[in-house]
């Protein structure tokens, strides 16, 4: 019987496919985990927006985590989308009975269209329960920048702001270049010490999801047993291929490749080029 690492998603639904619940299963399946999944809300959106978003209930989500954790427990969490301050409570009271490990969480507060996808109070309850849990936090520059109450312009300013997260939250943080800073380094702080990860900016306007992907693939190897820094590596190497497939999909920012490093003939296409139809 073959045995194998797996992670959860804690996180919200695109039914667009590119961000989401759906990006991290996508993701961890490629990275050779088995993934499951908690969903927060449903989201009715695509590449250009956001329509809607139908919240799950406590109880329900209550549910969903137990029932995961009961039977296939996981080597690793992602949180993401979590809009109200009711779900973070529910979230963080469950992973503390049931002892969670390898926790990241991915503060998403606003989706790559400018949709806000976290309400005012949630803000709070997730500094106050989840990021005290948290192996890791991912946040981008305008997440660090209201995690830490400090405008960040410079590298300097992100250095400054990781380490005002990490020391008041006691977890390691990976702050996400990109966002008013003209490069795609991003900043680990773990332990006190920093750790800078160097990336080339991709000509790419298709970059729904990439912030779910990479918290994603982090969990992932880091269920599979890699050093944070390790996982944080082989991480941006995935976003990086995910992006450079150049996928063009939808009329907005659309979604990166995340099966770019599958060769499988069960994904051979039909020789002559032309569709078979049935």
């Amino acid at each position: 019987m073959m045995k194998m690492k797996t992670a959860l998603t804690i996180a919200g639904s695109d039914c667009s496919g590119g961000a989401g619940i759906q990006a991290d299963i996508k993701t961890m399946t490629m990275h050779g985990v088995y993934a499951m999944s908690v969903i927060t809300a449903l989201t009715a959106q695509n590449t250009t927006g956001v329509r809607a978003i139908q919240e799950s209930t406590p109880e329900f989500l209550q549910q969903q985590l137990d029932a995961v954790f009961e039977d296939i427990y996981p080597n690793a969490v992602k949180i993401g989308m979590v809009a109200s301050s009711e779900l973070i409570r529910v979230i963080a009271d469950r992973l503390k009975y049931h002892k969670a490990k390898n926790i990241v969480v991915d503060p998403v507060m606003v989706a790559t269209s400018g949709s806000a996808l976290m309400k005012t109070d949630a803000v709070a309850a997730l500094v106050q329960k989840l990021l005290p849990m948290a192996t890791l936090v991912t946040p981008n520059i305008p997440e660090a920048e209201v995690l830490s109450a400090l405008a960040v312009k410079s590298k300097e300013d992100m250095l400054c702001a990781a380490k005002i997260i990490g020391d008041t939250y006691n977890c390691s943080v990976l702050l996400k270049g990109g966002h008013n800073i003209h490069d795609a380094n991003d900043l680990l702080y773990e332990n006190g010490e920093y750790h800078w990860f160097e990336g080339k900016r991709i000509d790419n306007p298709n970059t729904h999801g990439t912030g779910c992907t990479l918290s994603s693939a982090i969990a992932s190897n880091l269920a599979k047993g890699f050093t944070l820094a390790e996982s944080v590596q082989r991480a941006k190497e995935y976003v990086s291929g995910a992006l450079l497939a150049q996928l063009d999909l939808g009329q907005g920012s659309g979604p990166m490749m995340h099966n770019f490093d599958l060769a499988s003939h069960f994904v051979e296409k039909i020789s002559d080029g032309k569709e078979r139809i049935e």
